[in-house]
């Protein structure tokens, strides 16, 4: 039961990487712009478009749980709960890749565990400041090993899938 938590808790913060890969494009968030190392600050790869639809990506779907916990008499997901992961998960991608640009890691190159958990980190950071409540009644101890489990396999699925669509350019 706690696999099936952990997967019901984080859709709305998983969905949003994937979902940014397919709406990103146009206007890159740094503007273009170099952080005082001369590097870029995120990348031509963190668009504006990305971003947001990524993260109304992660509503819509957390929305659908909400409809479908009602209807079958569970509830887990609150809309502030939903809110809080998808943005977390992409500003938590959005913090890892201003890091990235730091150790001069370019755009598509593979950071091990940096690149699986960003989403898990930015998104329960984001519900433990804001929704302190919900976090320490749904993220017990088995749902957060769980979390921790699956991410990284669900994260190389989605990046092969996204690299044989044609929507990312590496399979990682």
């Amino acid at each position: 039961m706690s696999l099936f938590i952990a997967l019901w808790i984080m859709i709305p913060a998983y969905v949003p990487n994937s979902a940014a890969a397919v709406f990103g494009g146009g206007k890159p968030i740094d503007g273009g712009r170099n952080w005082k190392d001369g590097r870029r600050i995120f990348g031509e790869g963190k668009t504006w478009r990305g971003l947001f639809g990524g993260i109304l990506s992660g509503i819509a779907a957390g929305i659908l749980l909400i409809a479908i916990g009602y209807y079958a008499g569970f509830t887990i997901h609150t809309f502030l709960s939903v809110v809080l992961l998808a943005t977390g998960a992409l500003l938590g991608d959005l913090v890892k890749s201003f890091f990235k640009r730091r150790l001069d890691k370019k755009r598509g190159e593979e950071w091990l565990i940096a690149d699986q958990y960003d989403l898990v980190a930015g998104s329960l950071l984001l519900v433990l400041i804001f929704n302190y409540n919900w976090a320490v009644i749904n993220l017990t101890l088995p749902v957060l090993l769980w979390i921790i489990i699956i991410t990284p396999l669900l994260h190389r699925g989605a990046n092969i899938i996204g690299y044989l669509i044609g929507v990312k350019d590496v399979p990682w």
